[in-house]
């Protein structure tokens, strides 16, 4: 990777969390959620209605089981309501029709993201070796490392940056099309065109997946076109290149977007709290407690929907068969039933498991890659930059976004040696 290939202008654009896209996801949502969501919890682990309606956020908004407004809506706030739906996929779906990634249309929602039971299992299982914690070394030696310091290299002599879109937007989306082989130059127009014209993305991919099936490298779309998939007949077959594209898109779509809010969110908890920063620059086993505490106090996807297959009285509550039930993981995150003073962020807690990336079958598959990314991200930053802290003549960052949460703009300082 080239840095000075990256258009840092270009970055600004695409990864606005107030520009038009965004805003059907809520991103032009200011406010905090979260007294709103603690009041809705308190007075019932389920309650009738949309996740964003009860925050008493208007309008129609789009995201994963959003807006289906033929359908009825439930929305879960406690723990132990949304880690039971997590695990129990045969009433609660991920999708409300059959997928079919070989002959249907390709793309994220036709793909492994919305698949269930065994057809699930048989694709998750192609490449969960991938994403396993032991080949976290694999992407952070062949794509994370390179790409996090080049990155830091760019502006390391300035004493200043804007850490949200020139650093933790970009480490992401560089990391998976690195991970493709796609070069440099061609990883923004893929983040551009990923939600209005995935036709050309495919025209990126195609010749790296041919290519790759010839003449396979040590990279992600060759593990992909390798794959030997066994269907429920026993016959043995290679994925498709529809199928192969429809996981692409998946993990462009994914890996690309919620990673760097992630990250975003844990260096502004940190850099508000100089302190905390201090204690972690000075005990880098920290990193990994500040990194987990985030996922808990403020995940970047505070919710997840799955569809309802079936009558069932749900923890007070009737839900017919075909409702959507929206799993408001923000707010099971700060259960007090299940973390003391779950308002605070304290790297120091006992660590729990959280639902930041999910729970189940659908655990999040790159949940690993994501905390390597961060991981190594942060500890680069607090290598190479002294003395960092807020630029506080700035416009300082805030949380913001109903369905995908983020900060705004990150201005640090730091001393030039």
């Amino acid at each position: 990777m080239t840095s000075a290939t990256v258009d840092r202008a270009r970055l600004r654009e695409l990864f606005d969390l107030r520009s038009s896209y965004n805003a059907l996801t809520g991103g032009l949502y200011a406010g905090d959620p979260y007294p709103i969501w603690h009041d809705l919890r308190a007075t019932g682990p389920v309650h009738e209605g949309t996740v964003h309606e009860l925050t008493g956020h208007p309008g129609t908004l789009y995201f994963q089981g959003l807006p289906f407004p033929d359908r009825p809506h439930y929305s879960a706030f406690s723990y132990e309501a949304c880690f039971e739906a997590f695990r129990n996929p045969e009433v609660f779906a991920s999708s409300s029709e059959p997928v079919d990634p070989v002959s249907g249309a390709y793309g994220h929602d036709n793909s492994m993201l919305t698949m269930g039971g065994e057809q699930h299992h048989r694709y998750r299982g192609l490449v969960q070796p991938s994403f396993l914690p032991n080949n976290a070394k694999w992407w952070i030696r062949n794509w994370i490392e390179e790409c996090v310091h080049e990155l830091i290299e760019a502006f390391s002599s300035d004493g200043h940056a804007e850490l949200n879109v020139d650093f933790c937007a970009a480490i992401p989306v560089l990391t998976i099309t690195g991970s493709f082989g796609v070069p440099v130059e061609q990883a923004l127009e893929i983040r551009a065109c990923l939600n209005t014209d995935q036709a050309r993305v495919i025209e990126i991919l195609a010749p790296i997946v041919a290519a790759r099936r010839s003449e396979p490298r040590d990279d992600l779309i060759s593990v992909l076109v390798q794959a030997e998939l066994t269907d429920e007949n026993g016959v043995t077959q290679w994925l498709s290149d529809n199928e192969i594209y429809s996981f692409s898109l998946l993990l462009l779509s994914a890996g690309s977007g919620t990673t760097w809010k992630q990250m975003g969110m844990t260096i502004t908890a940190l850099l508000q709290r100089p302190d905390i920063l201090d204690a972690v620059r000075q005990d880098r086993a920290l990193v990994k407690a500040a990194i987990e505490e985030t996922l808990r106090w403020t995940p970047t996807d505070p919710m997840f929907s799955r569809f309802v297959t079936e009558d069932i009285e749900f923890f007070g509550k009737e839900i017919p068969k075909g409702a959507v039930i929206h799993l408001c993981v923000g707010a099971a995150n700060r259960d007090p039933e299940r973390w003391e003073d779950p308002d605070v962020f304290d790297i120091y807690r006992k660590k729990r498991p959280t639902l930041a990336f999910g729970q189940g079958t659908h655990m999040c598959l790159g949940m690993h890659v994501a905390r390597a990314e961060m991981t190594v991200g942060i500890n680069a930053l607090l290598d190479a930059l002294p003395n960092l802290r807020l630029d506080r003549a700035a416009e300082q960052p805030e949380f913001v976004g109903m369905y995908e949460r983020g900060a705004t703009a990150i201005p640090v300082l730091f001393d030039v040696t």
